[in-house]
């Protein structure tokens, strides 16, 4: 017999333990000149964390809904080359993608910069001329891309059928099925997983510590090598990041009820 799911108006006790225990952490926080001092420090660096999930979100966003609309075409060689990437993406974890990205493709497209600029007369410039910050969010919207790309062809392939094929009958076009049939019905199916995935990219993004850039992680590390005190550094780190995720997850949550009671 199966388990009875739980339910939506269930009290959040698990919610009531957590803002008790950070309400003492904060406490701890505000009353330690050592753990303010530490959060003085990595509070700079939340800037840099927010920046590259911001921007790595919007492009992996982007480029996921072209390879959705890849993956369903028409053609054959390009449902194949897209299949290939999400696959061959999906397949490497996240931080051997950063580093490769980081080290190798960066490079080879200065390169090619370089090697397209001597036919128009543009002076080269070299690797370093390559941020690392911006290495790092080009892994990450690539990594993401997969992930997403399969988010939004599920989505689109909850749309019925019948309702396509009776927009086709009305005489819209391609376009015009999509934004007004296709898309707004599948965006409801496409939320919540795409929240699920902006959460874990939230906390993917200290994978850009291993390249130096200065992010909470980097700081948090950085910071406890100076004051050797690992313990209260690493917890004002996870206490950042738990902040932030669960803000997310709970508006996300809402977000979901949101949509169910509209559909009802």
């Amino acid at each position: 017999m199966a388990a009875p799911a739980p339910q939506d108006d269930e009290f959040p006790w698990w919610l009531v333990v957590t803002v008790m225990l950070g309400a003492l952490a904060g406490w701890q926080i505000l009353t330690d000149d050592v753990h303010r001092q530490i959060l003085v420090t990595l509070l700079r660096g939340v800037q840099i964390t927010v920046f590259v999930t911001l921007v790595s979100f919007a492009l992996a966003s982007g480029l996921g809904m072209v390879l959705a609309l890849g993956a369903t075409a028409k053609s054959r060689i390009i449902r194949q080359v897209t299949r290939f990437y999400v696959e061959i993406v999906r397949g490497v974890p996240i931080i051997v993608l950063l580093l490769y990205v980081a080290f190798v493709l960066a490079p080879a497209l200065v390169e090619l910069r370089n090697w397209l600029g001597g036919f128009l007369g543009i002076e080269p410039v070299r690797t370093r001329a390559f941020p690392l910050l911006w290495r790092a969010i080009m892994a990450l919207t690539i990594a993401y891309s997969a992930f997403i790309a399969e988010v939004f062809r599920a989505g689109l392939a909850s749309v019925p059928v019948g309702q396509i094929e009776a927009a086709k009958a009305l005489g819209l076009t391609g376009w015009q099925r999509f934004r007004f049939i296709v898309f707004p019905q599948a965006i409801r199916t496409i939320l919540p997983p795409l929240g699920n995935d902006f959460v874990a990219l939230v906390k993917d993004s200290s994978l850009v510590s291993v390249l130096g850039v200065l992010d909470v992680t980097q700081l948090g590390k950085v910071t406890s090598a100076s004051n050797f005190r690992y313990f209260e550094t690493y917890n004002v780190v996870a206490l950042i990041y738990l902040t932030m995720t669960i803000a997310l997850s709970l508006a996300l949550r809402r977000l979901e009820r949101h949509l169910r009671q509209k559909e009802r």
